[in-house]
């Protein structure tokens, strides 16, 4: 019996050996493709006679900033940039590396620099995701002249709980940064500790999911990042749920019509 039992403890031994070089082998491909990326963009900034922050559409209407989520780009607001510039708006479109900082960091470094660029303008915002925790960290600790509205889609205003049953797993935190760390619903949690909203808030959420796996991490309804009820907040003025996944959200054609619409009435068309 003795014997089995040393050779059972050998082959768990080898085992959890083979599946900790794996996870390392994982980590190490991992880390070289995102410093390729990056050393790619450097090379591709460099080429351009000029590398800035953000795009911004000219027009003489209201500023509308936009704050794209952790691990996207201003890309991914592109669709939405559009259509609020058709319909007159000033649009600031930031490109902020959200891995590289804390929450804290990100929006005093991302949301000063926007307001600048709006200049005298009423300056509304229009984010996805961790983009809106941003605004609510900057609003935290600032006043915003001439603040007219919000409008959030997607956004982890109690916390995720993906960030909760996710964050010792290998890798996690060095694929969302510091910023990343800190979104979810414990003690730590920036966002289950901003308090309420003392602005104009509208809030969009997605109940629809294409990640079945982060879904099930997820208690009732969600986008397959956010629950619903986790962007719900305190102090907003109006909430609705449509019919779209987290990731895609911000393209979706119903979503921007429902954030214009926002935008224009101070309230969402139900």
């Amino acid at each position: 019996m003795n014997e089995k039992i040393a050779a059972l403890k050998s082959d768990l031994a080898l085992l959890k050996a083979q599946f900790t070089k794996k996870i390392t082998d994982v980590e190490i491909r991992l880390k070289n493709m995102i410093e390729q990326e990056i050393l790619e963009n450097s090379v591709k900034n460099k080429k351009q006679a000029a590398s800035p922050e953000h795009t911004q559409t000219l027009s003489n209407g209201e500023c509308v900033i936009l704050l794209h989520g952790l691990a996207r780009s201003a890309s991914s607001m592109k669709v939405i940039e559009k259509r609020l510039s058709e319909e007159g708006y000033f649009v600031i479109n930031i490109n902020y590396p959200s891995r590289e900082y804390s929450i804290e960091e990100l929006a005093e470094k991302v949301i000063s620099s926007a307001l600048l660029t709006c200049e005298d303008r009423p300056v509304n915002f229009v984010t996805h995701s961790m983009g809106g925790i941003l605004v609510r960290q900057y609003l935290s600790v600032h006043k915003i002249p001439h603040l007219n509205k919000v409008v959030m889609l997607g956004p982890p205003n109690k916390g995720s709980e993906v960030v909760d049953k996710l964050r010792n797993a290998p890798g996690f935190s060095f694929i969302n940064g510091d910023a990343g760390m800190q979104l979810g619903t414990g003690e730590l949690s920036v966002p289950s500790n901003l308090g309420n909203a003392n602005f104009d808030l509208g809030v969009i959420a997605g109940n629809q999911s294409i990640n079945w796996i982060l879904s099930t991490l997820i208690p009732d309804k969600d986008d397959g990042k956010v629950s619903v009820a986790s962007t719900k907040l305190d102090g907003m003025n109006d909430h609705i749920e449509m019919e779209t996944t987290h990731p895609f959200m911000m393209r979706n054609d119903k979503v921007i019509e429902q954030v214009i619409h926002y935008l224009k009435s101070g309230s969402f068309q139900k």
